[in-house]
């Protein structure tokens, strides 16, 4: 097969790849070096109390509802066969657990009150939208994939930074590295910049924030540490009240990093009270604290005492933002 045949099939391929995106959020500057486009891809192994983007966690798409669009028109009640949409005493109520025909919902509302989380893409079609924003990207800017967990559709992750590597633009890649390691392997070389979250380093701890051991995310580390992709890795702790943010921690995860590449890049991020309001809108997941009992920010004070506990642990290279 010549070459321009190869790509006409490897194209088709592609073709049949899809992903759920949440969300493509541009002019980002947190997600990578220059002004970027983010793309919010859902599914995540994880179950993190905290997680920044609940909407993301569940791979498929799911309903939302905005009662304060709502006009009471009762156009979604002859469709809501399974009881999805019914109507209470003060106004229409949605039951966004119920497994029902919600696409069909969303396109009859006239409000945009019922709507989904999301919508499908294909290979082709994220890159054309992405790539509208390259007058943007200008010197040093590009597209990053986050979620959620990008590399759960390791095939469609790697198809799209394939894609834009060819094109010119810098890519990005923002994981919890909870995956198979031949899915970390398919994206390494297409992928200029790696943000690896590690946040917790004790096993068990781990295991009881997030339901899921590190043992794979320490694996998956090792690889990426030893490698030829070395320097193109930041990893992150994020920093949580009671849970990540502890000395013991933190000095844990910088010890483990710097034993395997004593140059790693290390960001620790501050806690970001806000994300309690996203989960107003999400079923089947609740926020780790109240809102009597959400923390604040740290204050530099005590972000600088987490940085310095790092670097005593022997990390040379502190990212701040």
């Amino acid at each position: 097969m010549n070459g321009s045949a190869s790509a006409g099939a490897q194209r088709a391929r592609d073709g049949l790849l899809r992903a759920n995106v949440v969300d493509i959020r541009r002019f980002s500057t947190h997600d990578g070096r220059g002004i970027r486009t983010t793309v919010f891809i859902k599914g995540c192994s994880l179950a993190c109390g905290w997680c920044q983007n609940p909407e993301t966690i569940r791979p498929r798409l799911g309903p939302v509802f905005f009662a304060k669009k709502c006009i009471d028109c009762g156009l979604c009640l002859p469709l809501s066969r399974n009881g999805e949409m019914t109507r209470g005493p003060d106004g229409m109520v949605a039951h966004l657990e119920v497994e029902g025909e919600w696409e069909e919902l969303a396109a009859v509302c006239p409000t945009g009150a019922i709507a989904l989380n999301g919508r499908s893409y294909t290979v082709d079609e994220l890159v054309d939208v992405v790539m509208a924003d390259r007058a943007f990207f200008g010197h040093g800017g590009g597209v990053t994939l986050s979620g959620g967990e990008p590399l759960l559709v390791p095939h469609f992750a790697a198809a799209v930074f394939a894609r834009l590597r060819d094109r010119g633009i810098h890519t990005a890649v923002e994981t919890a590295l909870n995956v198979r390691t031949e899915f970390v392997l398919e994206a390494a070389p297409l992928v200029d910049q790696f943000f690896a979250d590690l946040k917790i380093i004790d096993p068990e701890d781990h295991r009881r924030w997030t339901g899921h051991t590190n043992e794979r995310i320490l694996d998956n580390l090792r690889v990426l540490l030893t490698s030829p992709w070395r320097d193109r890795v930041i990893v992150r702790t994020p920093l949580i009240p009671g849970v990540t943010a502890t000395d013991e921690n933190i000095a844990g995860i910088a010890g483990f990093i710097t034993d395997l590449y004593p140059d790693v890049h290390y960001e620790l991020l501050n806690y970001n009270p806000l994300a309690i309001a996203k989960y107003e809108l999400v079923t089947g997941h609740s926020f780790l604290f109240t809102e009597q009992t959400n923390p604040k920010r740290y204050t530099a004070q005590q972000m600088e005492h987490f940085r310095r506990i790092a670097a005593d642990a022997g990390v040379r290279n502190l990212v701040e933002d």
